[in-house]
């Protein structure tokens, strides 16, 4: 019990941050980035679906897209 009341102390003191540093127009957008919603397991919707490779597809590894010089020493 004690340590349950430590973790919502902890988690009210990190939202209290969290808003002083995200911009005011985005608070409405918060709740979806609770720690508590964040570990759930999204629900299976009718609209998953798999999708099929063929057998004989082999991925290739390439980039996704081209960096400029400047990028590249970044990463």
């Amino acid at each position: 019990m004690i340590k349950e009341k430590q973790e919502e102390e902890k988690d009210l003191i990190e939202i209290r941050i969290v808003k002083e540093i995200v911009p005011r127009r985005f608070h409405k957008y918060l709740k979806m980035f609770e720690k508590k919603k964040l570990e759930r397991m999204l629900t299976m919707k009718t609209w998953n679906h798999t999708i099929d490779l063929r057998k004989w597809f082999v991925p290739k590894k390439r980039k996704i897209y081209p960096l400029s010089k400047i990028e590249r020493e970044k990463v």
